[in-house]
């Protein structure tokens, strides 16, 4: 079995601008705290800021799949907390998963995200290079 890299755990306060006129976060911001935290879980993994780390390697990281599952209401000034894991890593592609939580112990919302490498020069699918399979695992 492989083992994968730590779990990286990212802190967020809710914005008004995240929010409804009722207060509740918009279900579309639930997907952009995901992918933020996984590009800032994929820079600290590579030890540096993600796309161009990522564009160095040679890859561009399109999302292939998304799948989210809300839980519990968001509310302006909660505070998430979200920890972002390293599932499957392909031939071509990773996932990862992000659960976000409301302080304490809330459980808000989960995703999951798989990114296909992609080509900076062809645009076409590419296998994971060394550094980010190693990186990731």
């Amino acid at each position: 079995m492989d083992i994968m890299a730590e779990p990286v755990f990212i802190k967020r306060k809710v914005l008004f601008g995240d929010c409804d006129p009722e207060g509740i976060v918009y279900t579309p911001r639930f997907s952009h705290f995901a992918l933020e935290a996984t590009h800032e879980a994929l820079g600290q993994w590579l030890g540096g800021a993600c796309i161009k780390r990522l564009k160095d390697l040679g890859v561009l990281p399109p999302v292939r799949a998304f799948s989210q599952e809300f839980l519990h209401p968001v509310t302006w000034d909660d505070e998430l907390y979200l920890k972002v894991s390293v599932g499957v890593v392909g031939v071509h592609s990773f996932c990862l998963k992000v659960e976000g939580n409301i302080l304490p112990q809330t459980e808000a919302f989960s995703a999951d995200i798989t990114y296909v490498c992609v080509s900076e020069e062809t645009k076409r699918p590419t296998n994971v290079p060394d550094e980010l399979r190693k990186a990731l695992s």
